[in-house]
This record gives C-alpha cells, sequence and structure tokens, in this order.
C-alpha cells in the first residue's frame, strides 16, 4: 500500500509523493545533486550530514546497492528526495533495493513528486530547510520546521567524525612508503583507497585531535578531508590546522580548502544553492586546463580576503568562485571540489600525485 507523504519548504512550499525506506518524519537542508549516477555514494557521503538530497535524475536506485559503493559505513543524508524509485533493480553486485537500503538505515524517503520543480525552486530561491512526513499535514509539518535550527547553527563535523584515531586497512605485505594522517571531518573511502595505492600508511585521526597530537606521529604528511555545515563555526578545527601549517606538507580537500583559508585569515560565505554534482568545469591557472570536477558543498572562501601567502589556483567556470588555492612558500595545497571523484569524472586524481611529490621532497 502507497502511503502518502509530503515534503514541505520552509517558505511553505508542499510537495505531495509517497513515503518510501524509513517512515520517520525527518528534517533538514533541501539541497540538489546533478550527478546522473552514484546514488550510494552521495547518500554514504559524510558532506551531506544535516541535508535531504534531491537528486536531479529522475530515476533512482535502477542498478541496485552493493557493499562495494559505500564511501562510509552508513547513511549519512537526512531524508532522500526522488522522481521515481526503482523496484527491480538490475546488477550483478545488487543485493537490494533502495528502499530496502534506507529502511534498514532508517532513512526517511518520499517519491512521486516532481524533483524537477523542487531544483527550479532552490536554483531561483535558494537551498533552505524541509520537512519530510507522513505523520502530519503539511500545515502541521511547516509549524514544526519553523521551530527547528537553522542548518548553519549545527556542527555536523563532529556528528560525522571518527571518535578515536585508527590506522585505515593496513596490509603488512605493502612496504609504505609514506605515513600520512588524515584529520576527519568528514572522510571519504575513496580518499584512503587512493593513498593506500599510492603507497601511504594512513592513520585518521578525529576533528577534536590537536595539532600537537597529530605531530607525535611524526607523519610525512597530512590530509585534510572534506565535511559538512558552516566552516565559521569550526574554530577548533581551524587552530589544528594552524597549529599544522608548515610544520608537515598538507592537502586540503572540500571543507579541508576552506579550513586552510580560515586558517590564513580568510573569510567564507554561503552559496544560493551550492555546488554538487559531478559536472562542474574547474579551470587551473597554472595549466589553463579545465578540468571536469565531482563537488559537494555549500560554502566558498572570499578570494578578496586572501592573505598571509595564499593565492587562488583553480576556480569555477560557473561563477567565478575559489575552486583551489596553495601557500606561495609553505608545502600546502586544496582544491574546494572532490579529487577522489566518487561518483563523479576520474580527472583530478594526479593532485594525489602533487601530494605524494611534496612528500617526497621533504624527505
Amino acid at each position: 500500500m502507497k502511503k502518502q507523504a509530503y515534503l514541505v519548504l520552509a517558505d511553505g512550499s508542499i510537495y505531495e509523493g509517497f513515503s518510501f525506506g524509513g517512515e520517520a518524519d525527518t528534517f533538514g537542508e533541501v539541497v540538489f545533486n546533478t550527478s546522473m549516477m552514484g546514488y550510494q555514494e552521495m547518500l554514504t557521503d559524510p558532506s551531506y550530514a544535516g541535508q535531504i538530497l534531491v537528486p536531479t535524475y529522475p530515476l533512482i536506485g535502477n542498478y541496485g546497492i552493493n557493499e562495494q559503493d559505500n564511501e562510509t559505513a552508513r547513511i549519512q543524508v537526512r531524508g532522500f528526495v526522488v522522481r521515481e524509485e526503482c523496484l527491480e533493480p538490475s546488477h550483478y553486485l545488487s543485493q537490494k533495493t533502495i528502499h530496502q537500503y534506507l529502511k534498514d538505515g532508517g532513512i526517511s524517503g518520499i517519491y512521486g513528486l516532481d524533483t524537477r520543480s523542487i531544483t527550479r525552486k532552490l536554483r531561483s530561491v535558494g537551498v533552505m530547510m524541509g520537512m519530510i512526513t507522513s505523520s502530519m499535514t503539511p500545515q502541521q509539518a511547516l509549524a514544526e520546521l519553523k521551530r527547528k535550527p537553522d542548518y548553519g547553527a549545527a556542527d555536523y563535523v563532529k556528528e560525522v567524525s571518527t571518535q578515536k584515531s585508527y590506522v585505515w586497512d593496513k596490509d603488512k605485505l605493502i612496504d609504505y612508503k609514506f605515513n600520512v594522517v588524515a584529520y576527519d571531518c568528514g572522510l571519504k573511502f575513496n580518499i584512503l583507497r587512493l593513498l593506500k595505492a599510492r603507497g601511504c600508511k594512513v592513520t585518521v585521526m578525529p576533528c577534536t585531535s590537536t595539532a600537537e597530537e597529530i605531530l607525535k606521529l611524526n607523519p610525512d604528511g597530512i590530509l585534510l578531508s572534506p565535511g559538512p555545515g558552516d566552516p565559521e563555526i569550526l574554530d577548533y578545527a581551524v587552530k589544528t590546522v594552524q597549529g599544522l601549517a608548515g610544520k608537515k606538507p598538507i592537502m586540503g580537500i572540500c571543507l579541508g580548502n576552506q579550513l586552510i583559508g580560515r586558517a590564513f585569515g580568510a573569510k567564507t560565505f554561503k552559496l544560493k544553492f551550492g555546488h554538487r554534482g559531478g559536472n562542474h568545469p574547474v579551470k587551473e591557472f597554472a595549466t589553463g586546463r579545465v578540468h571536469i570536477t565531482a563537488q559537494n558543498h555549500g560554502y566558498a572562501l572570499d578570494p578578496d580576503t586572501m592573505k598571509n601567502g595564499l593565492e587562488v589556483t583553480h576556480i569555477n567556470l560557473n561563477d567565478g568562485t575559489v575552486e583551489g588555492l596553495r601557500h606561495k612558500e609553505l608545502p600546502i595545497f586544496a582544491i574546494q571540489y572532490h579529487s577522489e571523484d566518487s561518483p563523479g569524472p576520474m580527472d583530478n586524481r594526479y593532485l594525489f600525485d602533487r601530494f605524494i611529490g611534496m612528500m617526497e621532497k621533504k624527505s
């Protein structure tokens, strides 16, 4: 039996559909992703913590769910909004349907509504808070939504970060060339896979770790991970990055890029509807090349506040926002997009090789 459900936005917009997955009422910032595939990677991406995700691609679940495509150990989104869910997936690795996956994870979904209309709304008005409900009327949901905190007020990094340090997938048969610390603000498995493939033993440290605790491990390099939320409220992480700067080679990805910027005095601002998808063109100034990138962020660095040795290295060709930086003197660089893809193009894995080159130069 189909169960009626609603997606209610903070501006009073109401979208009617049917419940699938878990059926608990849920709220979060409503955002859209333009990738044509990779729904499982999206669902398990920690940068979506606190958010309700709307894929623009209309048919979701057609190749099912498998263990290999997880980017973390659990679903990270608050809710999932799709035009059509596939009830009979077709793929040799498929183990369950998207409905069962969401149900097992206790994550509420809604299907059968016009996701194109929702996307147009968010593009024109901007992202906003919303609620998925199958137990309330739209008016009750809107009243409840007005009592909920705004997305930018919460620290989701502490929610998604590991609680204790660990060495990832250590293999006794591998002769590791480098010891890398991954500072976990919302780490994805593919970052760890790509580092391991390049001969790195990776120790993952919680976001609450101090610079002193990280440096005690004597790493050859430090990877600042992606993550969710507003970088302006992460002063503890900024302090850690300030303590690491100049001590070891540093690579930052997404939130890591913003933390480096803030550590050197730059400011960030909230984008109207963010960059989320696998098709964003980014220009690299040093080579003039345009890379197609995977992205998932709602905040960006203000280029007018970049100082203290930082310079912009990449820009987004859609809106001109900062997509990368480097320090002119210290071994530090970062990109705003996801060089580890998942989902997305593989154009940007060369940046991990650049990180390896920095560590080789310092060794």
